[in-house]
């Protein structure tokens, strides 16, 4: 597939924001080995209770400190020390922020020079949230997060852990700006659509019936960056929050996740509230496999053949490109990326739909 200097994005090949890079509970069992933006990373959860990501590989010899099962310190449960970690070759250890801070068998000074790059993670939703920066910048908004889940009457999602696809991430943000594609690929046809960019926020309204739910779908979907999408719907009497992520491993090559948040009727939950829970996702994914399979059979779109009514492609990939760029050059982007967008050819949203998405933004 092709690759980010393809799409004329910009002078990184990877982008600036927020990605998921691992679902929490899989730091349950010790550290582990993660590939994304092109590099290998260490990470693990700390005694503290703190994820800690390093780069990948020790100073010493090049070993991959959270990949080995095998070595016995691994075994016995060692490898950790307060929120260090220690080689599984010959033992150095190194602190959360990167610093080489003992070799068990050298008395006298470290060399500073084999530090590794510490990252910074945040878990979110259940999900191990990382900011990437080309410049080594700290985070510029927020990790996208969802006030429901801290609201106990709301079921905590699994993730959908749905691997690696030959896809840029190009190619999926384009979903937000494609109006046309929901009828033929999702049963559900726009009645109205809306797109709007603010800054680090890509939205999308719109609203249909849909053919496999039996009732109106209603929906504002978000990117609060280049890498988390979320999701408010609507349809019947089932209201549902939906995550997507999607997080470079190499230049054309994606990690894709999914999940759905959902309302319970009982506290404590329910069987029958776990259940519905999770019938509500499975439905959700389902739906989402159509989008997936598509892209695991099209072509680059590096040009749109763009026609009035698709929707406005051109603006979402700018303000995509502006990921990709200097932050010093990111007004510059967005002030021919912000707005508000219709298509000629579909109605504008109403009322209804800014009072559905009343709070989602503050």
């Amino acid at each position: 597939m092709a690759k980010a200097a393809e799409y004329s994005l910009g002078p990184e090949t990877f982008p600036r924001g927020w990605f998921i890079v691992a679902e929490s509970r899989e730091l349950d069992d010790g550290p582990l080995p993660v590939r994304f933006f092109g590099k290998d990373f260490a990470l693990y959860r700390g005694e503290s209770g703190a994820v800690v990501m390093l780069d990948a590989y020790c100073a010493h010899m090049g070993t991959h400190i959270a990949a080995s099962k095998s070595a016995v310190i691994v075994q016995n449960g060692a490898q950790i020390e307060g929120d260090c970690i220690r080689c599984p070759y010959h033992g150095w250890r190194y602190a959360a922020d990167g610093r080489l801070d003992d070799i068990p068998y050298h008395q006298g000074p470290l060399p500073k020079s084999a530090a590794l790059q510490s990252w910074h993670v945040e878990e979110v939703m259940g999900c191990v949230m990382m900011w990437h920066d080309p410049e080594g910048g700290q985070p510029d908004y927020a990790a996208p997060c969802l006030k429901e889940w801290d609201d106990p009457s709301w079921v905590h999602w699994e993730l959908d852990h749905l691997g690696e696809i030959d896809l840029h991430g190009q190619e999926i943000l384009d979903n937000m700006a494609d109006a046309q594609h929901l009828g033929p690929t999702h049963g559900a046809p726009c009645e109205y659509f809306e797109n709007e960019i603010d800054g680090h926020l890509c939205i999308q309204r719109q609203g249909g019936f849909h053919q496999g739910y039996n009732a109106m779908l209603i929906t504002t979907t978000w990117y609060t960056g280049p890498g988390v999408l979320l999701s408010k719907q609507e349809f019947g009497d089932v209201l549902t929050y939906e995550l997507i992520a999607n997080t470079p491993v190499d230049d054309g090559v994606s990690r894709i996740w999914h999940a759905a948040l959902a309302r319970a009727g009982n506290l404590p939950h329910t069987e029958e509230d776990l259940a519905t829970a999770k019938a509500i996702q499975e439905g959700a994914l389902q739906a989402f496999a159509a989008d997936f399979d598509i892209w695991r059979h099209k072509r680059s779109a590096i040009r749109i053949m763009q026609m009035p009514n698709d929707g406005p492609f051109r603006k979402v990939r700018k303000w995509y490109a502006h990921f990709y760029d200097k932050r010093a050059n990111a007004a510059e982007y967005l002030q021919q990326a912000n707005g508000v967008y219709h298509v000629p050819a579909l109605e504008k949203p109403g009322d209804h739909a800014r009072e559905f998405e009343a709070g989602l933004f503050e």
